[in-house]
């Protein structure tokens, strides 16, 4: 039987009932594969690798360590957030990595992004690797690898963006426990993990994160820009009930500038795009429709509250 192929029986995960019975069924499988043997998990705060968290912590505990790197291309309060929930509210051995600096030097100058994506993920490995090597007996490493991404890779869709690329020497052995699973089956089982609802209906984050919105060169004050006025756009989708209708929402801010008047004053400075999208298949994608009031309240609160 081909391990990465979901069997027909398999039923789709729409209830609590079935994310629980999926549950017990994992953690008796892992304790099984895993044994008294060590797991690692880079864990980025996104809906995947944190569900492989929460059923990692329940299984083997302390067993498991996980690494969040910090690239310094997350949105504001990530990783705050991936602290706060993993480190003070499930006691998970968590080490932070706080490599901001070290990307951002990596990427001054580059333009191009798939030149931004192939640098960010290389450099990912990297800091991982030296992560992994300071850590004693780890035979495991988990990966929040889901059946889309599988599909991908097998029709050439896309290179599969999981951690692969790691030296022969570090001979992990791979732990998958939601590989078969659709991005809808894994929020139910999250939500049943007890992950907050901002964690769990998180909207699709790129891997090489804000550094795909920063179109152009990365530099820092541009990072911020982006960074806060997506903060403000978020806020202000929650506040109006738009973050369960909208699939993706996010703000880009080019590499170009142009005049405008701030307070009264004449302003050279960059524009923030704002892109929202419906999709159905996650491949193909159409505008959202917005009220115009409500994109007024946008463009008010990001001229006024961002440099």
């Amino acid at each position: 039987m081909n391990e990465n192929k979901r069997p027909e029986s398999m039923k789709r995960i729409t209830t609590p009932e079935l994310a629980d019975a999926f549950i017990e069924t994992q953690l008796r499988e892992l304790r099984e594969q895993i044994g008294d043997k060590k797991v690692l998990l880079a864990l980025s705060g996104g809906v995947d690798s944190s569900v492989v968290a929460a059923l990692l912590i329940r299984a083997v505990g302390k067993q498991l360590t996980c690494v969040h790197v910090n690239h310094g291309l997350l949105r504001k309060g990530e990783p705050e957030q991936v602290i706060e929930v993993f480190r003070n509210q499930m006691k998970a051995n968590l080490v932070y990595i706080d490599a901001t600096d070290r990307f951002l030097d990596k990427l001054a100058g580059v333009a191009e992004p798939e030149q931004k994506r192939h640098i960010i993920g290389a450099e990912f490995i990297r800091v991982f690797e030296e992560e992994a090597r300071k850590l004693d007996g780890i035979a495991f490493l988990a990966q929040g690898t889901i059946y889309p991404d599988i599909l991908e890779s097998e029709r050439g869709v896309k290179a599969h963006h999981n951690v692969g690329g790691l030296p022969e020497d570090l001979n992990f052995q791979l732990v998958e426990p939601i590989k078969l699973l659709y991005k809808d089956e894994v929020r139910v089982v999250g939500k049943r993990l007890g992950l907050p609802d901002n964690m769990v209906y998180r909207q699709p984050f790129p891997g090489p994160g804000l550094g795909v919105r920063c179109v152009g060169a990365i530099t820092r004050e541009r990072l911020e820009a982006v960074r806060e006025s997506d903060a403000i756009l978020r806020e202000e989708f929650a506040k109006h009930g738009l973050d369960e209708k909208v699939w993706q929402y996010f703000t880009v801010v080019p590499d170009i500038k142009s005049t405008g008047i701030t307070d009264g004053k004449r302003t050279w400075d960059w524009p923030v795009i704002i892109r929202a999208v419906n999709t159905v298949d996650a491949v193909t994608a159409e505008p959202a429709e917005l009220n115009f009031t409500f994109l007024q309240t946008l463009v008010r609160r990001i001229t006024t509250e961002v440099r």
